[in-house]
């Protein structure tokens, strides 16, 4: 058998979260066969937009469209949630951005604001060499967008694709991209509250305070593509 169906690693996560993690990732769009098993599922099935719908909205509005396997922004849209909620989970999916462009993954989002951003805590998608974000770290790709600067930027270039995966497991969670690990934090806590208040959420003491909601990819106005967008549920 070859080698890389082998290299399967079962990580712990906080006692009784746990995750099955590979190291070569399956075709685009598809699962291994332990995925299936441990409940994985996919939030786009590559050729359609089945499991999406706008903001507030009930359909998908037609500015994200599948194009060569990938969930993409080619107009203007508006952001699009999950038809389902999450509250615990681990989230995995490959992103790629033009250059120059802007996006976002959010996650716990609810609809009871304007926009996912006023709830969600956000997983930053960016060309860090080509937007002025990129200049700051807190705002730069894979942060916790204006709370947690990434350890280091390991993107790969602009019209590359990277993988990402954002682990939530109670107030725990941890942002990892292109096999990294760059940011980790606790949601609710003291520390998570005084971020809050010291940012461009001042005025928002609930920000990232709800504990299940629905996963949001940002249109901030400029081209970008999620394939491979797959989560499984966490009991705890």
């Amino acid at each position: 058998m070859p080698t890389r169906l082998l290299a399967l690693v079962l990580v712990p996560l906080l006692g009784a979260c746990m995750v099955l993690q590979h190291k070569e990732p399956p075709a685009p769009n598809t699962l291994l066969d332990n995925e299936r098993a441990n409940g994985t599922s996919l939030l786009f099935d590559g050729v359609s937009t089945a499991g999406w719908r706008g903001y507030k909205q009930a359909d998908c509005p037609g500015g994200w469209k599948v194009v060569d396997g990938a969930l993409t922004r080619v107009s203007e849209a508006g952001d699009i949630v999950s038809v389902e909620e999450y509250k615990d989970f681990n989230l995995e999916f490959e992103w790629r951005i033009a250059k120059g462009s802007n996006s976002g993954v959010m996650y716990h989002v609810s609809e009871d604001q304007e926009a996912p951003w006023e709830t969600g805590p956000e997983f930053q998608i960016l060309d860090n060499q080509g937007h002025k974000d990129g200049l700051d770290p807190r705002t730069s790709a894979g942060s916790n967008y204006a709370m947690h600067a990434p350890l280091a930027d390991v993107t790969h270039p602009a019209g590359e694709w990277n993988s990402a995966r954002i682990l939530v497991c109670g107030p725990h969670v941890e942002h990892w991209l292109n096999g990294k690990k760059v940011v980790e934090y606790e949601l609710w806590s003291d520390d998570w509250k005084q971020r809050v208040a010291g940012c461009k959420w001042k005025d928002r003491p609930d920000y990232g305070m709800r504990t299940t909601g629905r996963i949001a990819l940002q249109d901030h106005g400029d081209w970008v593509a999620f394939r491979s967008i797959k989560i499984q549920r966490i009991s705890r």
